[in-house]
């Protein structure tokens, strides 16, 4: 019976690691080996000024699609367990669909001068109160009208090595802009290794004091773009804490603990789990989670590992790594069906999720949240990664 049980122990550990190093070698696509590529082409334009969109494909086989207009990701493709290569994020075909899209999704897009929403459009700082759009009522979202994900930046680099492959994106705000003091300069990277990660490295300077909260808001589907919801997706967040929301999903100040609450993913739960619980105020005001969560300290290293995603079909996995102080999860509420996707597909509620790095929403008007003021001769800098694979869970 020893002998028996010992036999079966090995042939559990041989499957275990099979099934381990099968799952790491799905995250290599047909194409590894081959050296990181990136490649331009046209576009079309805002008004008289060209839009370009960069393919950037990496030796396993990754593509990472990034346009000049707004920064924005339009396209990841990553393989499955199976090596099915599969576009995860979501986006339009075309970029008048970006343009002219009325509700702004956001796919994808750099998000400036400020992301998330200051309340009442309004901030005060060193004794002048600034005043900016109004463009989700009663309050200014995501820099404001015209913000950064609606302005064609400039290409000023792009690079390759044997492990990685990017492009350097350029813009200059000027004093003023939607309301904000200073202008600001602005240099984000996006960089994509051959360990299947997007690294993005945001960089701003400001001739005068403002504030500024840098972020990306690419919306995810690890099943594939346009296919199905998210709720089956397990997800597990590194943030003990969060900041509850008023009616207008503005922070109220406090910072909660998330145990006991539908927002406690410190243990991998699928999204849809407590999606739906009436019983939450939170939810409600939310239609679901769209809420800032206070990542756990880092202890001394620079990059937190922040959140981690599994879907169980695809097995695909993302982990996201960042040295923010929050995590804005978003689960696709407003998305309504009217929305056309790069497949082909509507867009439904829940079909994509969102998962910013980022400084708390409505920050400058509250004094007990990190600070996002930035002055003269300061240098702002900061770093997310987004590392796909494959897993078991």
């Amino acid at each position: 019976m020893k002998a028996l049980l010992r036999a079966t122990v090995v042939v559990g550990v041989v499957v275990l690691l099979f099934a381990a190093l099968a799952g790491a070698g799905a995250s290599k696509g047909p194409h590894y080996g081959a050296p990181p590529t990136i490649s331009k082409a046209p576009f079309g334009s805002v008004g008289a000024t060209p839009v370009d969109l960069y393919t950037l494909t990496n030796s396993s086989g990754m593509v990472v699609k990034i346009m000049t207009y707004g920064g924005i990701i339009q396209q990841v493709l990553v393989p499955d367990q199976r090596h099915r290569m599969t576009n995860v994020t979501l986006g339009f075909a075309t970029l008048d669909d970006y343009v002219t899209s009325g509700n702004s999704p956001y796919f994808g897009a750099l998000i400036g001068r400020y992301g998330n929403r200051i309340a009442l459009g309004t901030f005060t700082l060193d004794g002048v109160t600034y005043h900016l759009p109004i463009n989700n009522p009663p309050n200014s979202l995501h820099g404001g009208t015209v913000g950064f994900d609606k302005l064609v930046w400039t290409v000023t680099k792009t690079f390759h090595t044997d492990d990685t492959v990017g492009l350097v994106l350029h813009l200059v705000s000027p004093n003023g802009d939607q309301g904000y003091p200073g202008k600001l300069t602005t240099d984000v990277t996006y960089t994509l290794t051959n360990d299947d990660e997007i690294r993005i490295d945001y960089k701003a300077a400001t001739d005068a004091p403002t504030v500024v909260n840098l972020t990306n808001h690419a919306y995810w589907n690890l099943a594939g773009e346009g296919t199905s919801a998210i709720y089956d997706h397990v997800l597990w967040l590194n943030a003990d804490h969060y900041t509850p929301v008023d009616s207008t999903l503005i922070p109220t100040g406090a910072i909660d603990p998330v145990a006991g609450t539908p927002f406690d993913f410190t243990k991998p739960t699928a999204i849809g789990e407590r999606i739906r619980d009436a019983s939450s105020q939170q939810i409600v005001f939310g239609r679901g989670y769209d809420h800032n969560f206070v990542l756990n300290s880092s202890h001394g290293s620079k990059l937190l590992h922040a959140a981690h995603a599994w879907e169980p079909t695809s097995r695909r996995t993302l982990d996201i790594y960042t040295d923010q102080p929050g995590i804005q999860f978003y689960s696709g509420n407003f998305l309504d069906g009217t929305l056309i996707g790069t497949s082909g597909n509507f867009y439904r509620q829940g079909d994509g999720f969102a998962l910013e790095t980022q400084h708390f929403p409505d920050s400058p008007n509250h004094a007990n949240f990190p600070s996002t003021v930035l002055r003269p001769g300061q240098r702002y800098a900061t770093t997310t990664i987004y590392a796909f694979g494959v897993g078991l869970h």
